[in-house]
């Protein structure tokens, strides 16, 4: 059974370190962080949760990357993960480096969370096309792809053009780390054939991941993919067993669970040892 820990808001005050080192301690087999790197104050944006405001704490997302090196260097096995990184924001050759460096000096125990944003104007101000956000992060992929694998890569797209680059090092993980596709668009499924490695959903029922599974496990045979090389991790959960447990039953490969913000490391450890009583 593999139960991640994805992480509560505000989320810099409590040590990456201390909770990768506790995670790993307890058994968690990951540890997730999200980001939002710069909200707008105004917004016509709905939250995808509600419909209404964005809430306060979306301006309290950590930096991903940083925290997840910091957890890297006191663990040894807890893989780490985003969950998600927004894609259009970013510049895929400095994203891919990052990536493959923290994936390099863990010892290959990345995963990659994949998301578009929903928020438009915080898509904008980082030069995304909200619009076409998801070709967009199907071209940043498949940049990302070639840095990874090839010696010399260059890439010649729509929204992406360079001439052969060196880029290093490369993944541990071969031919890269597992990407997961987030959200629930009406292609998502699709995408995560053409392109993934697995699904990444929060907002689910056990009766409609099951559906889902089925639908990716045809999609997969359809392109002659094996569809159990193709995982399903349901994030951003209650950490009780009766939510976790018919995820887990329905399809789900690993289900991420949240625990809730506190103030001090001793208070999260505190909720950790609650929270893998619970669920591990």
């Amino acid at each position: 059974m593999r139960i991640g820990l994805s992480m509560p808001l505000p989320a810099y005050t409590i040590d990456p370190a201390f909770m990768g080192r506790t995670a790993e301690r307890l058994g968690f087999d990951s540890i997730w962080y999200a980001e939002h790197p710069a909200v707008p104050v105004e917004s016509a944006s709905p939250f995808p949760a509600t419909g209404g405001a964005i809430p306060w704490t979306y301006s309290h997302f950590t930096e991903p990357y940083i925290a997840l090196a910091r957890a890297s260097g006191v663990t040894t096995t807890l893989k780490l993960a985003t969950g998600i990184t927004l894609v259009p924001q970013r510049n895929p050759l400095l994203l891919a480096k990052e990536i493959a460096a923290l994936d390099f000096h863990s010892g290959g125990r990345f995963i990659l969370g994949v998301g578009t944003g929903w928020l438009k104007e915080e898509v904008e101000i980082f030069g995304g096309n909200f619009a076409r956000r998801w070709t967009q992060t199907r071209e940043a992929l498949d940049v990302m792809k070639a840095l990874w694998s090839q010696d010399a890569a260059e890439f010649h797209g729509e929204f992406f053009n360079f001439p052969p680059v060196r880029s290093y090092p490369k993944p541990a993980q071969k031919p890269h780390p597992p990407i997961f596709l987030g959200g629930a668009a009406k292609n998502v499924l699709k995408r995560v054939v053409d392109h993934a490695d697995g699904w990444l959903p929060n907002r689910i029922t056990p009766a409609d991941l099951e559906k889902a599974r089925n639908e990716l496990n045809r999609l997969a045979a359809d392109a002659g993919r094996d569809p159990k090389l193709i995982s399903i991790t349901v994030y951003g959960q209650e950490p009780t067993r009766d939510v976790v447990g018919p995820l887990l039953d329905a399809g789900a490969d690993r289900v991420v669970v949240r625990a809730t913000h506190v103030e001090t490391d001793a208070e999260m450890g505190a909720q950790l040892e609650r929270i893998a009583e619970a669920v591990l």
